[in-house]
């Protein structure tokens, strides 16, 4: 037993856990805790009436709306269109697909910014898509449809990415035998490839969603930024921090990264109950 012990020891191609776990808890404190605290630290200098004053102002609570609300409906049409995505990705071959998947990428690659004045010349009034919208009624540059749009556009390659890999790992044969067994199309959907796949939508979900909440400079142009109406909480964040009130800056921070974190721990816990599902 003890030759086998260090035969494995051995044969480790990492240093052994007690180096490792050190180092990765150096790690994540040096770039996550250290950082994190700071925001709870200076937050901690104001009094608790100067606290709740501070992060429930009307124009805050706005914000607040804006932003989460945005990022919600982001990540919720993503797990749509972006799972749809990933399905034609891999289930399918045509002409230009690879050109496609490249695509899928390009929110990645794209500097936010270029993509906030990108969408909001294609949007606005006299855009290429905006005035064919206008005369319908439908304004979508600086309103909060407009952050809609520019939160989707960044969040869906977190979905497909996520869900493709998935998908190209899921077994045919149990499709084609639900389809033997006489099940119609949509019941080998719901039954057999929904149940393996929701596990990676909700993980997709929830990256877009993170990612949506913090979103700045692709959101920043095609907002218009009107206080109360599409001022997101990032941008009021940056307005905080031009007039030297770091404290009122940092409360307003934290607040988002509670709410944030208490919604992608909701998720994760869902994820984890859908796993256990589609285990049984």
């Amino acid at each position: 037993m003890t030759t086998l012990l260090s035969r494995n020891s051995a044969n480790r191609v990492i240093p052994g856990f007690g180096l490792s776990l050190g180092f990765t808890i150096f790690y994540l404190a040096l770039l996550v805790l250290i950082p994190l605290s700071a925001i709870f630290l200076k937050t901690f200098t104001m009094s608790w009436d100067a606290f709740v004053s501070a992060v429930t102002s009307p124009r805050v609570m706005a914000s607040y709306r804006l932003s989460f609300g945005a990022a919600l409906i982001g990540a919720a049409i993503n797990v749509v269109f972006g799972g749809i995505v990933a399905w034609v990705l891999v289930r399918y071959q045509f002409p230009g697909k690879r050109f496609v998947d490249a695509l899928v990428d390009l929110p990645f690659a794209l500097p936010t910014a270029v993509a906030g004045i990108t969408l909001t010349a294609l949007y606005s009034s006299n855009g290429w898509i905006g005035k064919h919208l206008e005369p319908l009624g439908i304004k979508v540059a600086f309103t909060p449809l407009g952050v809609v749009i520019a939160l989707t556009f960044i969040g869906l390659p977190f979905v497909v990415r996520t869900v493709q890999p998935v998908l190209e790992d899921a077994e045919r044969e149990l499709e084609e035998a639900a389809a033997s067994l006489g099940a119609s199309p949509w019941q080998t959907f719901t039954r057999v490839i929904l149940p393996s796949v929701v596990p990676a939508l909700l993980t997709g979900f929830a990256l877009a969603f993170a990612r949506a909440t913090g979103e700045y400079g692709s959101v920043i142009f095609i907002a218009g930024n009107m206080p109360m109406v599409s001022e997101i909480t990032p941008l009021f964040i940056i307005t905080k921090l031009e007039q030297y009130d770091y404290t009122g800056a940092t409360a307003i921070a934290v607040v988002m990264l509670l709410v944030s974190f208490l919604l992608l721990l909701a998720i994760n816990l869902l994820q984890a109950w859908a796993r256990k599902r589609a285990g049984k």
